[in-house]
């Protein structure tokens, strides 16, 4: 853990997502460079012309290249068939060029997302979210985990923000987040007590309040609030919700952060680890291809 904690107004430590990523950028950094024979690329496959993926796969194949990660960008038309969707991505599958390989979701309504992923190689399924890979963390098996909850553990980690024995609450039971963040906190060596919550639980508070960590998830703008903490714990928003007044977590921060032990900031905290972790996952990704 840095020697430089940053809290915030309300003395809770800010869980700097932005400035974890960086350390683990960093590190990825200087393996490729003790590798300069390598070439490590990730295609990242855009379908539509959704500005906001549009915008989140720049960014992602800006960070790739500003760490030594070359891209190769895919741009599909929206009104593609499944058919010739799941061709195109076969022809990356089979490529031995390309090592990782991220579909940017949402996909257009007419395709069958769970297939199209599902046709990534496990190998090369950055995003973890392959039926192989997400059978893989249930097993307990090495293999390739979603960016957003490993970036989430990562955090827990640089922080050594203790979870062995500790109660952990997820809200949200998305496959892309809740559900995997569930798995990786109940592994061994973390040994996390973890209670899964959503939308229909009830009443949040009553669910949240003897939590020593909460994770928020659920995509409900402020729907974990001061009441709903222990003081001291650790709270860590996931949840992206757009509002009128702009992009909004899960977790009420002006008010929690005057609780919590500990909280990540909205902009600023799981959304550059998300990215981080795509990329250390595109590493992992090439050895697994003994391609570096």
């Amino acid at each position: 853990m840095s020697s430089e904690v940053k809290k915030t107004a309300g003395g809770a430590i800010l869980l700097d997502g932005t400035m974890v990523a960086k350390v683990v950028e960093a590190k990825i950094e200087k393996e490729l460079a003790q590798s300069p024979s390598s070439k490590i690329t990730l295609a990242t496959v855009l379908i539509g012309d959704d500005p906001a993926s549009k915008l989140y796969v720049g960014m992602k194949e800006r960070r790739a290249a500003a760490i030594g990660i070359q891209s190769k960008h895919v741009e599909l038309p929206s009104n593609i068939s499944m058919s010739q969707a799941s061709d195109e991505i076969r022809k990356l599958a089979e490529d031995q060029n390309i090592h990782g390989i991220l579909i940017q979701l949402p996909l257009p309504t007419q395709l069958d997302t769970h297939a199209i992923i599902d046709l990534l190689p496990p190998e090369k399924d950055v995003d973890g979210l392959s039926k192989n890979n997400l059978g893989k963390l249930i097993r307990g098996v090495e293999g390739l985990v979603p960016c957003t909850p490993l970036g989430v553990m990562r955090i827990l980690e640089h922080y050594q923000i203790s979870t062995a024995g500790k109660q952990a609450i997820v809200i949200g039971r998305s496959t892309l987040v809740g559900l995997p963040q569930v798995l990786l906190l109940s592994r061994k060596g973390v040994d996390a007590t973890v209670t899964l919550a959503h939308s229909r639980s009830g009443e949040i508070g009553e669910i949240t309040q003897n939590a020593d960590i909460v994770i928020a998830a659920a995509g409900i703008a402020g729907l974990v609030k001061k009441e709903h903490i222990k003081p001291g714990a650790t709270v860590i928003d996931v949840g992206v919700t757009r509002t009128n007044q702009g992009i909004r977590g899960d977790v009420d921060f002006d008010h929690v952060q005057t609780v919590a032990g500990a909280i990540t900031p909205m902009p600023g905290g799981t959304g550059p680890m998300t990215v981080a972790c795509l990329l250390e996952n595109t590493l992992y990704a090439a050895k697994l291809q003994n391609a570096l």
